[in-house]
């Protein structure tokens, strides 16, 4: 099989198995180190708890996307 005859196998499948593949992939491409990994954990979680006990108030995506945009009109 090459290559064009597995991507057209692959794109015929259901959408989660296609999901599954290109996450496998992505991995074998962007190996994961441990550590790095662990701080992130680290980080999104004390990012959560803030929000979650009120200590910083989230923005909603559409205000970010907004004013990001806006600053690319002018």
């Amino acid at each position: 099989m090459n290559t064009k005859e597995l991507i057209d196998e692959v794109v015929s499948l259901p959408v989660e198995e296609r999901a599954l593949i290109v996450d496998s992939l992505l991995r074998s491409l962007n190996q994961p180190e441990s550590r790095i990994d662990r701080e992130w954990a680290i980080e999104a979680n004390q990012r959560l708890s803030e929000l979650k006990s009120g200590g910083v108030v989230a923005i909603p995506g559409n205000e970010v996307f907004s004013k990001i945009w806006s600053r690319f009109d002018k």
